[in-house]
């Protein structure tokens, strides 16, 4: 019995939401057709009918991915109110322990870095949403502003959760992700002392050069 296209976009939704997951758990390159398609409840027979390529598949899994994060499922902690409260989610072990319903960006990085051109401007232009999201959530700093702050902390909660999983030693994972909340969740004084040397140091006064005392004359 042919299917409606109602049905069949519903299947089409199914295979790109289980890639999503199983790239994610995975790795992109070693997730089979086979596998994924039996995590969407499907044969891999039926693959060919909703998608040219893999790549294909690839670049929409993505762009759903990065849709969910907009959405607070694929990114902990984003739509909280302020920094803290998206560090204090998205660097948790929850998330770190849970890499298939977890941040696209920090479980498929690298792998997204080796894609085709289509698929990595789906993930630029879900970066630009997410920190734009996150910046949106910094009140009383200017645009610009917020935003480069918003780049630097979605930069380091990316790299850190990537390390956390990385690294074998539980206390060292269990660190990074701390350490990496405490400074990004810091007072804005101290991350700038912190990251400036020369705020450290403290300064010596300036003289010119010593001068001689004036002889009266005789």
């Amino acid at each position: 019995m042919k299917k409606s296209k109602t049905e069949t976009a519903e299947t089409r939704r199914r295979i790109v939401k289980a890639a999503a997951a199983e790239f994610r758990r995975n790795g992109i390159h070693a997730t089979g057709l086979c596998e994924l398609m039996a995590a969407a409840g499907l044969t891999h027979g039926g693959f060919y009918r909703h998608f040219d390529s893999k790549d294909q598949l690839i670049a929409e899994a993505c762009a759903a991915g990065m849709e969910a994060g907009m959405g607070k499922a694929a990114c902990p902690g984003l739509g909280k109110s302020g920094l803290k409260a998206i560090a204090e989610r998205y660097l948790s072990t929850a998330h770190r322990d849970n890499p298939s319903e977890g941040c696209l960006l920090a479980g498929l990085g690298s792998e997204l870095a080796r894609s085709g051109v289509k698929t990595r401007a789906t993930a630029t232009a879900g970066i630009l949403k997410l920190a734009n999201a996150i910046a949106g959530d910094t009140r009383r700093t200017k645009p610009k502003t917020a935003k480069a702050r918003a780049l630097v902390a979605l930069s380091a909660m990316i790299g850190a959760i990537t390390l956390s999983r990385i690294v074998t030693d539980p206390e060292l994972s269990a660190e990074i992700l701390h350490e990496t909340k405490k400074y990004l969740t810091a007072p804005e004084g101290m991350i700038a002392a912190s990251a400036d040397p020369i705020a450290k140091t403290p300064r010596r006064p300036v003289h010119g050069p010593r001068q001689r005392p004036v002889q009266p004359e005789a």
